[in-house]
């Protein structure tokens, strides 16, 4: 059995779920479907976009703002801040770029080629937050280390009793952080996967079935 006998299979496969249909409705179909997946992708970004705001807004964050502020760490603070809020929004304007690309666009080739980038930039937005989400873990580590009085009590009492303890102890924050880093960060992704994930494997088999009409044509 050659290739294209491979493809009139899956052809013949993918057809029971669209009877008596053209491959000019079937290709209408999986395009409606397609838009409307990128677009809950974006609706999706915007919704977590304010979630995070919010919890950011209305969280008890005043004692960690009177913290940043008083150990010269408002400029990385707020740099970040504004860094990420710029990015975001690109992300967010990508996707809706992506959807309205996906609802006009009426070639099979073409489609196929936007649902590729389409995933790209979701796993490109998810890579982005888990990569911040870990900076801000480490960078939060790192301030509480330097700007807490028992951490600073601690540590001169640790240094005391030797050089050797004060680089375990290093040793030991290192370890715990990085574990506590990939623990939180694993169940993100978990959360990403159930949100995003879901929505690329059905862009995926989209792409899958725009593959077959593709070669037909």
């Amino acid at each position: 059995m050659d290739e294209l006998d491979l493809l009139k299979k899956d052809w013949n496969k993918s057809t029971k779920k669209y009877p008596n249909l053209s491959k000019e409705e079937i290709y209408s179909i999986i395009s409606k479907r397609s838009s409307s997946i990128v677009k809950w992708i974006f609706i999706i970004s915007i919704l977590e976009f304010i979630l995070w705001t919010a919890l950011s807004f209305f969280g008890d964050s005043t004692e960690v703002l009177e913290k940043i502020q008083a150990n010269d760490f408002a400029f990385i603070y707020y740099t970040m801040i504004i860094i990420s809020y710029i990015i975001i929004f690109v992300f967010m304007y990508l996707f809706y770029k992506n959807y309205r690309n996906i609802a006009v666009t009426e070639n099979t080739k073409v489609l196929m080629e936007k649902i590729l980038k389409t995933r790209k930039t979701v796993k490109q937005y998810v890579i982005y937050n888990l990569s911040m989400m870990a900076l801000v873990i480490l960078l939060g580590i790192i301030m509480e280390l330097s700007t807490s009085p028992e951490t600073q009590i601690l540590l001169t009492d640790i240094e005391s009793k030797g050089e050797n303890n004060i680089f375990i102890f290093y040793l030991i924050i290192t370890i715990v952080s990085l574990i506590a880093i990939a623990v939180i960060l694993s169940l993100f992704l978990g959360f990403y996967y159930l949100i995003y994930g879901l929505l690329l494997k059905r862009l995926k088999k989209n792409y899958k079935e725009l593959k077959i009409i593709a070669n037909l044509e």
